[in-house]
């Protein structure tokens, strides 16, 4: 069901148009493969919060809780139909979302970048303007539709040709640390980093190519975790959340 503009614009967001990058592990839940009902409703929520707020959501999902590519060529397989393989399990990912989305009567639409026209529709960058011009989340499946490119690298490139005002990298901690804060209690979270920080000190924020690729078009990044509830909305009514990427500290 098509959702009607009188639902949205009922608060003033600082972001009107936003591509959010999800991890295919974080719709896993605990288990680490597939998809839990539980944490795909909890994240759909969040996102059709803010979808009823008025901001135009790109989405990108990585295929990681069903096959990863890169995991897959180091064990022998061929890295190019590893890297197609993890393609297919990203459309799955997407047809999860947008299900649970319209169950929401939040009106969505997949766009594939390799061609499932049975299930999905090609990607087309004027036609997912068009989308979000009417209020429809846009979910950009199959990455780049190319081996060698991270999800990571699609979201960035996505984000840039649907002219988003902001990245955002969905995570399981609360920003971005000098190491890794799960093993180390002393870890140093950052509220601030340059483009050039993350390169040089080789932070685990997104790959190269896609920190390159937002440096070069000034599209900032926001990491923050997407498991605490109600991040996704205080982020979009401008509340300091997580860790941001941008050209200045």
């Amino acid at each position: 069901m098509e959702e009607t503009q009188s639902v949205k614009s009922k608060c003033q967001t600082k972001y009107k148009r936003i591509l959010l990058k999800l991890s295919g592990e974080a719709l896993s839940g605990e288990s680490g493969f597939g998809i839990s009902p539980e944490t795909l409703d909890r994240i759909v929520d969040e996102i059709a919060d803010v979808s009823r707020m008025g901001v135009s959501i790109g989405l990108v999902i990585g295929g990681g809780n069903f096959f990863r590519g890169v995991s897959a060529a180091s064990k022998g397989m061929e890295r190019v139909s590893a890297d197609h393989m993890g393609m297919l399990a990203t459309v799955m990912n997407s047809l999860a979302i947008q299900q649970a989305l319209q169950k929401r009567e939040v009106p969505t639409r997949v766009q594939s970048a390799i061609p499932i026209t049975p299930v999905a529709e090609s990607y087309i960058r004027g036609r997912a303007i068009k989308h979000l011009k009417v209020g429809r989340v846009v979910v950009f499946a199959a990455g780049t539709g190319n081996p060698l490119f991270t999800t990571d690298s699609a979201a960035s490139l996505r984000a840039i040709e649907i002219n988003a005002e902001l990245m955002l990298k969905a995570t399981k901690v609360d920003g971005v640390y000098d190491s890794d804060p799960q093993t180390n209690p002393d870890a140093k979270r950052f509220e601030n980093l340059t483009y050039q920080d993350v390169l040089i000190d080789n932070l685990n924020v997104m790959d190269t190519t896609a920190i390159a690729l937002c440096r070069d078009h000034n599209l900032p990044i926001i990491v923050f975790d997407i498991n605490e509830p109600g991040n996704l909305r205080k982020i979009m009514l401008g509340k300091k959340i997580g860790t941001l990427v941008s050209t200045e500290v």
